[in-house]
């Protein structure tokens, strides 16, 4: 399931996505998917974006749909921070 790029207040960008990985200290991995139309045969083409979210509570744990929001950058990798939990995995 696409569930892509959301534009949020203030034009930052928002990503929901499925977390991949929560094994770092304050930091989770979330994948995104997005399709995209490709130029030459107009098929859509599914495209996995991972990014690197700060999570300041470590609340968010492997296989829950999560919200990113664009940030400042709070390290060299990471710039997107967790704006809330969508679905927890069962």
């Amino acid at each position: 399931m696409a569930d892509g790029v959301v534009k949020a207040q203030g034009g930052k960008k928002e990503f929901v996505g499925i977390v991949k990985s929560d094994k770092m200290d304050k930091t989770i991995v979330v994948a995104v998917e997005t399709m995209t139309l490709h130029p030459l045969y107009k098929k859509y083409v599914t495209r996995i974006k991972k990014v690197k979210a700060h999570d300041e509570d470590n609340a968010a744990k492997t296989g829950d749909r999560v919200r990113v929001v664009e940030c400042r950058p709070i390290s060299k990798e990471k710039c997107w921070k967790l704006a809330v939990i969508v679905e927890r995995a069962r």
